[in-house]
């Protein structure tokens, strides 16, 4: 009876091991290590079904700035920032007056800057700029992922209506310090991303993907519906490859070809909207009605390349970010707030925490 049991303990703890590997390991455990943060936040009116427990209920833009601080760009509170401590909610009082923030990024300097439905923003630490029509941005409505600080320290701006450089020098003059990008000056930006190379890209709303490579523009729409969506998925894996969504799907751009994925290949979902990439070089891609974690180091076709997660999965629908930061933790702004990945399921993270 001893052997017997000694059996089935060994038998046990091998399947036990094994459960779940369809879900994907992962070190994003909850970090129950920080305590709950203090929240600083003068309230506004919220409905009365509104869940307040949440950090937000629509997190459009999350970013890591270069002190460790945690900021989330929501639709309904304005901007936040986590710095393991406090969980401080800025608003007018602070000179931030938006409520809607679409895009973050830092500048070389330290600086913060905020892409709103009003104009941008910049955060020195202490107080707030805003710059709209007066200072050269006539199209004030920043798009999604519409701010980029290049390797030179240069700072793009995607609108609605075409692409915006800063001029620090004007600024300092009190001249205006946008001017309209001639090379790009009617598109709809749906996205800007620097590639390893220096190269900057811009996704449209109608247009396809564009290339700058600091001299001439070069427009990619072989594919239809290449980079046409409003979230303006653009990443580049370890290899180089640049990897754009579209309509109907994912594509690859290896600088010669393009090779699609569509839900025939393994991708979960219809309309999908973002794409990023982890270090490691794993993809997560978001769809209406689902989310899906695609490994491309395995030779398709193999349905175990494709992970898909659907709201049973804790994550619900409508992904509108997500971010690696600087410890390799992965986090999701969606429909209901903020989430991270334990391994199986996707988790919530409210106010406070589990972190």
């Amino acid at each position: 009876m001893a052997l017997q049991n000694i059996l089935l303990l060994f038998c046990f703890t091998i399947f036990s091991s094994c459960d779940g590997q369809d879900k994907i390991n992962s070190s994003n455990k909850p970090n129950t290590s920080h305590p709950s943060p203090i929240v600083i936040k003068n309230f506004r009116t919220k409905a009365p079904n509104f869940n307040t427990t949440v950090v937000s209920q629509y997190i459009r833009s999350i970013f890591e700035d270069s002190k460790g601080n945690l900021w989330f760009g929501t639709t309904e509170d304005g901007v936040v920032k986590y710095d393991k401590k406090t969980l401080r909610y800025f608003s007018k009082s602070d000179g931030f007056i938006n409520f809607s923030v679409f895009a973050i990024d830092e500048d070389k300097n330290g600086n913060l800057w905020f892409g709103t439905d009003q104009g941008v923003y910049r955060y020195d630490g202490k107080s707030f700029k805003n710059y709209g029509q007066k200072d050269g941005l006539n199209h004030i409505n920043i798009s999604r992922k519409g701010i980029l600080v290049d390797t030179s320290g240069a700072i793009w701006i995607g609108t609605h209506g075409g692409v915006y450089q800063y001029d620090p020098s004007k600024d300092i003059t009190g001249g205006q310090c946008f001017r309209l990008f001639p090379l790009l000056a009617t598109i709809d930006v749906a996205g800007i991303f620097e590639d390893k190379n220096g190269n900057i890209w811009f996704a449209s709303a109608d247009k396809g993907v564009f290339r700058y490579d600091g001299k001439i523009i070069v427009n990619y729409y072989e594919k239809a519906g290449l980079g046409q969506n409003y979230a303006g998925g653009i990443a580049q894996d370890p290899k180089g490859n640049m990897w754009f969504t579209m309509k109907t799907g994912i594509c690859k751009f290896d600088g010669k070809t393009f090779t699609e994925y569509t839900p025939k290949d393994g991708l979960g979902g219809t309309e999908f909207w973002g794409i990023m990439i982890e270090r490691s070089g794993i993809m997560w891609i978001t769809a209406r009605g689902s989310t899906t974690r695609f490994d491309p180091s395995i030779p398709l076709p193999n349905s175990k390349a494709f992970t898909v997660f659907t709201p049973e999965d804790g994550l619900n629908c409508c992904v509108q970010s997500m971010y690696q930061d600087k410890s390799g933790n992965m986090w999701w702004g969606a429909g209901n707030g903020l989430f991270r990945f334990d391994g199986r399921r996707f988790y919530q993270v409210k106010r406070n925490g589990p972190w």
